[in-house]
């Protein structure tokens, strides 16, 4: 925030419990790194904030502090929450700062985790991740007009439409990249295509999307994924389940499998931490399955299942709350706007799989570069809802 004061938040640090005290069991250090954080940098094992730069001098050891509130599914997903991590990891190993996380048990959680952060008066920005944190980051944001925020997934509006001038919002196009795997998926599907143990169903033309809830946010997802299996060609059949959670890999697994085992030979998630169980069920019948918001293969918690993931969508909230975070340690926080990031700025891409990227015929990955750039000169437009 532009008026804190700096002594204060540096005697309370030490007592971050000050702020957040009543949040026993919700202040986290995650035993699983995933998404692009891995074991880079993070917190110091106890959940406590970080100290900021490195004994080495190596950084400028910023005095700035930065509270994280993580979607549900939490931290250790894999997907989303591990990449918004990775960006406040990435802060801390350039820009010195340091940082707080805290995870919600439940969306009721989210507004007095932004509160008691915002009460404790230690943090120069709060990073308020997934749209669940929207109707409780409005109340707290005019509650606390002199402390930043940014949100990620949904846009922080005043009852007669006007932005908060203290809420930085970052929102993505994740239809646009959701296309870009979809028709990858459609192509493929259409081949008699073989990597590692895995395989296409000759004579079969059906993918598969799992969602976790299915909230609109999800169904630019699915619309998107659609669209671009469509592209590939309109014969090919699109199965859809939503599991109802973002962790919940057991009933992403059941959802799985039942596509595969009705015709389906690729399956994409979007569903968070749900989504390791279609991965698992991918391996287990010997097919395929496409990952979301980090590079799945490489991820740290399903990397064991790079053998069957073709590409992901990935997402970068890493970059959102990066910049977020280095706007507040150059005195240039950039409150009331809506960043929309999209194929265009990179703000989300298909990325290919580690193992299996290298397997995909060129021909293909050529059909999909030509689609992205045809969504970016704007000669397809990528719907945001599905259509009855």
């Amino acid at each position: 925030m532009t008026n804190i004061d700096k002594q204060r938040r540096k005697l309370m640090v030490a007592g971050g419990a000050v702020g957040v005290a009543g949040l026993a069991g919700c202040i986290s250090s995650p035993s699983d790194g995933g998404g692009d954080g891995g074991d880079d940098g993070g917190d110091n094992g106890d959940g406590n904030s970080t100290d900021g730069g490195d004994d080495d001098g190596s950084n400028a050891g910023s005095d700035v502090s930065v509270g994280m509130v993580y979607a549900t599914g939490g931290l250790g997903d894999n997907s989303f929450n591990d990449m918004a991590h990775s960006g406040i990891q990435r802060a801390e190993q350039e820009l010195g700062v340091s940082y707080q996380n805290v995870e919600p048990s439940s969306p009721s959680d989210v507004e007095n985790l932004q509160r008691q952060f915002a009460q404790s008066g230690n943090n120069d920005l709060i990073c308020c991740i997934g749209f669940v944190q929207t109707s409780g980051l409005v109340s707290n944001a005019q509650q606390f007009p002199d402390q930043n925020f940014m949100l990620v997934d949904s846009v922080a509006e005043k009852e007669n439409g006007d932005l908060l001038q203290n809420v930085s919002n970052y929102v993505f196009k994740e239809h646009q990249g959701s296309f870009q795997v979809g028709h990858l998926a459609g192509l493929l599907t259409q081949q008699d295509f073989s990597a590692a143990n895995s395989a296409t169903k000759s004579g079969e033309t059906v993918v598969g999307f799992v969602g976790g809830e299915e909230v609109p946010l999800i169904k630019k997802f699915e619309a998107g994924y659609k669209a671009g299996v469509a592209h590939a060609s309109e014969d090919i059949e699109v199965r859809t389940a939503y599991a109802g959670a973002f962790n919940d890999p057991v009933a992403g697994k059941e959802a799985a499998v039942s596509m595969y085992e009705d015709g389906a030979d690729i399956v994409y998630h979007a569903a968070g931490g749900t989504g390791t169980g279609v991965f698992e069920a991918a391996d287990q019948k010997g097919l395929f399955a496409i990952g979301v918001d980090s590079d799945q293969s490489k991820a740290k918690g399903t990397a064991q299942f790079s053998n069957v993931i073709l590409a992901s969508m990935v997402k970068h909230v890493n970059e959102a709350v990066f910049t977020a975070t280095e706007n507040v340690v150059n005195g240039n926080f950039k409150g009331g706007s809506v960043n929309n990031l999209g194929l265009e700025t990179d703000g989300v891409e298909a990325v290919y799989g580690a193992d299996l990227g290298s397997k995909i015929p060129d021909d293909v990955k050529s059909k999909v570069d030509e689609s992205r750039q045809a969504i970016i000169d704007g000669d397809i437009e990528v719907p945001t809802t599905v259509d009855k």
